[in-house]
């Protein structure tokens, strides 16, 4: 049966937009209790058992009839095969994509900071690596390189020394752009696993996994439990949510452009969210009627049918102001400003993960090739986070060389505090730098 596309039409100047649009933006991130007792489960079986368990899971989650851990290994030469094994035109494109990837990411590296204040003192900070990060690449409907792109420069980029990427292959079948990726990107190793299991091998280790120092890369609904589960143990990048997209547009935009980009997150998941706001009625009717074209034509049909049922909406705004100020309210992953002066509302947007700036700067560049990481905040979190960066895999230690000097003017400060606060042996402990230069 086909599936018909529906799409909500809303209208600030309407008194109930406001009940309406939080109903549209609310989103349940409650954790499914069913779910949360079987990650659980799992993850505690991994920490015990370590590879016994792990094998055990991936004959029954993979179909994937391994006996020993060599099996699933995934070595240097591997991933070297699949990436010679793939089109030309298709390594042509992993490499261009990585090298845009990489020469962003370059920019964010901190070589940290040093100074010497008024009393002599040397404050400063390092900034260095992490030792060793698991990535996970989804591997079971569809195959993702781009995710593998884009998680692993970063932590080459930031200087991490060893990238463990772990990725389902049902049935014992690897993705070969995945691996091509992988290749590219310079992971150094890969294991056939996925699911809440892989998650517990890298933060937990095994017989002959290593544990890593931080977990990054999507997943479905037991991967990110397992990732909330193991936080602490382990760093995480994020508990990612689903796509969204909001569309600042007015009569200057594409209506045929709009449409397909609010499919291309749309067609993620059926609980993805697509936008658009505009002061400009016509356009929404444009956008309806492009939309009702294109629609017939995706392979995707019914995600995006049920994408927009759920969460999709064309918003008539009073101006191009208020637009802002909703997606300002709405915080979203993306966020298109299709205006014929963007550089204008630019300045006005505080809340997103990535801003696509002009009527060219479609968001599917950003997924693949622009530069920039498509692991972007989602949920609304864009209020209070990042992209993911070269920052994220690396750590800040701060370091204070105190001399003799120094000494005599912290000391009485900190004896004065460390009183105040009641911790006696602190401020015994700075009174004692005092005693020395008595001395």
């Amino acid at each position: 049966m086909t599936p018909s596309l529906t799409l909500r039409v809303l209208d600030t100047a309407d008194p109930a937009f406001g009940q309406a649009l939080e109903h549209l933006i609310a989103f349940e991130a409650a954790q499914d209790p069913s779910i949360d007792a079987a990650v659980a489960a799992i993850v505690d079986d991994v920490r015990v058992r370590g590879d016994a368990a792990l094998l055990e899971y991936t004959r029954r989650f993979d179909g994937f009839d391994v006996e020993q851990m060599a099996e699933i290994a995934i070595d240097a030469a591997a991933m070297r095969a699949a990436y010679d094994s793939i089109s030309a035109k298709m390594r042509a494109a992993l490499e261009t994509a990585a090298s845009r990837i990489r020469d962003f990411h370059l920019h964010q590296r901190d070589p940290g900071f040093t100074f010497r204040d008024e009393t002599g003192a040397e404050l400063g900070q390092r900034v260095t690596p992490l030792d060793r990060v698991g990535i996970y690449v989804p591997g079971g409907k569809a195959a993702y390189p781009s995710s593998v792109l884009m998680n692993a420069i970063p932590a080459r980029v930031a200087g991490v020394g060893e990238i463990v990427m772990a990725t389902p292959t049902p049935g014992g079948m690897p993705n070969p752009l995945v691996l091509a990726a992988a290749h590219v990107a310079g992971v150094t190793r890969a294991l056939a696993i996925g699911g809440a299991q892989a998650i517990a091998a890298l933060a937990y280790g095994t017989q002959s996994i290593p544990r890593v120092d931080k977990i990054c890369g999507p997943g479905n609904a037991y991967v990110a439990a397992a990732k909330r589960r193991v936080f602490g143990v382990v760093g995480i990048d994020m508990v990612a949510g689903v796509s969204e997209i909001v569309v600042i547009a007015d009569a200057s935009a594409d209506p045929d452009w709009i449409a397909l980009d609010l499919f291309s997150q749309a067609e993620h998941d059926e609980m993805a969210q697509a936008i658009l706001l505009t002061p400009d009625a016509s356009l929404i009717e444009r956008v309806k009627a492009s939309a009702l074209r294109a629609f017939a034509d995706m392979p995707r049909a019914a995600i995006i049918a049920a994408s927009f049922a759920r969460r999709g909406a064309l918003i008539r705004t009073r101006d191009l102001d208020e637009a802002c100020l909703l997606a300002n309210r709405i915080a979203p992953e993306h966020l298109e400003l299709a205006v014929a002066d963007p550089d204008a509302l630019l300045p006005k947007i505080r809340h997103a993960g990535a801003i696509f700036v002009g009527h060219h700067a479609g968001e599917a560049l950003g997924d693949y090739c622009a530069g920039p990481n498509h692991v972007l905040p989602t949920g609304r979190t864009a209020r209070f986070s990042s992209p993911l960066g070269v920052y994220d895999f690396q750590k800040r230690t701060s370091v204070l060389r105190i001399g003799a000097e120094g000494a005599q003017t912290l000391a009485p400060i900190a004896i004065e505090l460390a009183n105040g606060e009641g911790l006696i042996a602190h401020a015994r402990s700075a009174a004692a730098r005092l005693r020395e230069e008595a001395s």
